[in-house]
């Protein structure tokens, strides 16, 4: 273990650069007639890791994250996002590599109704829309991960939790104290196949979520998932739902479970047309996150997914997440997790230890 930690403090230190020499500056701004303004940015997420993993090619290893640069802008009260990704494997154009993420525009007439079209996050869960930023951890829960589409537990190809579609959401019932709204609702038609990815069937997926915000800070939701996923001429079904609350303060507390109907591409065999596998699946975390001290916050998180809903495939992480800011456009974090797959034949009991540097442009 000793000679772990070791390797984890001798790559984290090729950072120690960055945070002494990083120049960070507001993102470009223009101006163009009739009403329109855009903004250029983006943001990279550098990582250092290692693990105590029986079977890892790799105990220690460098990498970059993310590295993405978007434009977000408006015209009139249509306001739109292109956003791109470039760190990954260069020889691929819509899936491990250099690809699209964003590519939507939003009618937004009035609060209580607005229009959104084009590439976009899935309306699936309080996590999977939110920023890397702001989930107080270096990954996605294992429920954004499996279930709503980042690496999707069916087989479809890294999407980020996004899909081709359209989507209505909305406030309803403003406060009459605070002006926050009451009510949330969101409903999205979708391909189903993911991002940069053409349609194979006529069916389209159906996501939907309704939220109550009892103060501007809590909201309490359901959501609900109705579709299917076609590869190598296999379709397979993707019935979810969900529940959640998430509360954003001072304090940060968000809590999801959700269950999933479907098997995966895997489960099918082509050439007997035998079929294998779960085809019910559940997820659940638990996430605390303390007030800032000194520009530092500590996370938190119980993190759990079942294969077939049984313990005997679960892969449970209790992981510990410390960030300090030293600019709103620059953070470092440290990430602790004690992982138990179950599902796994070898290692399945072990650690993982990053580093991570965040910083905008």
């Amino acid at each position: 273990m000793r000679n772990y930690i070791f390797s984890l403090i001798l790559i984290s230190s090729l950072f120690t650069p960055s945070l002494s020499s990083q120049v960070t500056t507001p993102s470009l701004t223009g101006r163009q007639g009739g009403g329109s303004a855009y903004t250029l940015g983006g943001y990279v997420i550098t990582k250092a890791n290692t693990t105590t993993r029986d079977g890892v090619d790799k105990k220690a290893d460098m990498s970059l994250r993310l590295v993405r640069a978007y434009v977000d802008g408006r015209v009139n009260n249509v306001q739109y996002k292109v956003q791109m990704q470039f760190n990954g494997n260069t020889s691929k154009l819509d899936e491990s590599g250099i690809r699209l993420l964003d590519a939507w525009a939003e009618w937004q007439p009035m609060t209580e109704a607005r229009l959104k079209v084009g590439q976009m996050k899935r309306c699936f869960t309080f996590e999977n829309p939110m920023h890397p930023w702001n989930i107080g951890f270096g990954a996605y829960s294992q429920l954004a991960d499996k279930l709503a589409g980042f690496n999707d537990r069916v087989g479809e190809h890294p999407s980020n939790g996004r899909d081709l579609g359209i989507q209505l959401q909305g406030d309803l019932l403003p406060s009459r104290n605070d002006g926050h709204r009451w009510l949330h609702y969101q409903v999205g038609v979708y391909t189903g196949q993911g991002v940069n990815h053409a349609d194979l069937n006529t069916r389209k997926d159906l996501i939907g979520g309704l939220f109550v915000q009892p103060t501007s800070h809590l909201q309490i939701g359901v959501f609900g998932w109705t579709g299917n996923y076609c590869k190598d001429n296999i379709t397979v079904d993707r019935n979810r739902y969900s529940f959640g609350i998430n509360y954003n303060d001072k304090w940060t507390f968000r809590s999801e479970l959700a269950f999933s109907e479907g098997h995966r591409i895997s489960d099918y065999n082509i050439a007997t047309g035998a079929v294998s596998g779960y085809d019910n699946t559940d997820a659940w975390y638990v996430e605390l996150g303390t007030p800032t001290f000194c520009d530092s916050r500590i996370f938190c998180r119980w993190d759990v997914y079942r294969e077939g809903k049984t313990w005997d495939n679960a892969k449970t992480i209790y992981a510990l997440s410390a960030q300090h800011n030293f600019d709103r456009n620059l953070m470092l974090q440290a990430n602790y997790g004690f992982n138990a797959d179950k599902s796994a034949s070898l290692g399945r009991y072990y650690h993982t230890l990053d580093l991570q540097l965040y910083w905008r442009f």
